[in-house]
């Protein structure tokens, strides 16, 4: 997909990505797991097949490590998420670029759910400095060095920061964070790392 195009698609579909990403279920409900398209398609940069090999992402400074599931989006145009039920599980946003290419590639995980830490339960710790690797598809792993985090209200998500076109190779880290809406079961917040390629081997 073209850039411009890209994150056009990313814009439109991020307006709920602070919506859907983030809920705390109680221990004893029952959620049903998000649908991830599972249909292989060429064009596909992380691969579609969750039969096959995925991605991995592993972050030794929160002890935090799982397989990328493909992310695409909802028929509402929102972006999916991994399974609440499996918090443990992260995944990638496929309309944006592999890991490693130019560009912000997006990865999503939980902080938690059905009663569990989830993969990024320790995400806000991360530090300018830290370091992110992830292993492609490909066999080489893109290492990248955060050089930013924040937590920002869901109402004031920075789209554009987090989608938008980069120069160079960049990641951008996502989960929940801040207060927790009990009503709801919901946190205000998200918990957002930003980190550029140091090295691809």
């Amino acid at each position: 997909m073209p850039p411009i195009s890209r994150w056009l698609t990313a814009i439109a579909a991020a307006a709920m990505l602070t919506l859907t990403a983030c809920s705390q279920p109680a221990a004893t409900s029952s959620v049903p797991p998000l649908v991830v398209d599972s249909s292989p398609s060429p064009t596909d940069p992380v691969g579609s097949s969750l039969s096959g090999p995925l991605p991995r992402v592993s972050i030794a400074k929160i002890a935090a490590s799982s397989t990328l599931v493909p992310l695409g989006l909802n028929p509402d145009k929102t972006v999916e998420v991994p399974p609440v039920s499996r918090p443990e599980q992260a995944g990638v946003y496929i309309n944006g670029p592999t890991p490693g290419d130019p560009g912000p590639a997006v990865v999503l995980g939980h902080v938690n759910g059905a009663g569990r830490p989830g993969v990024f339960a320790r995400l806000a710790e991360l530090r300018p400095g830290d370091e992110v690797d992830v292993t492609r598809l490909d066999g080489r792993t893109a290492t990248f060095r955060v050089y930013r985090t924040d937590t920002v209200n869901k109402d004031d998500f920075p789209t554009s920061a987090v989608y938008s076109d980069t120069p160079g190779a960049e990641l951008r880290l996502i989960t929940c964070g801040g207060d927790l809406d009990r009503a709801a079961n919901s946190y205000l917040s998200n918990v957002l790392v930003y980190a550029a390629l140091t090295t691809l081997r």
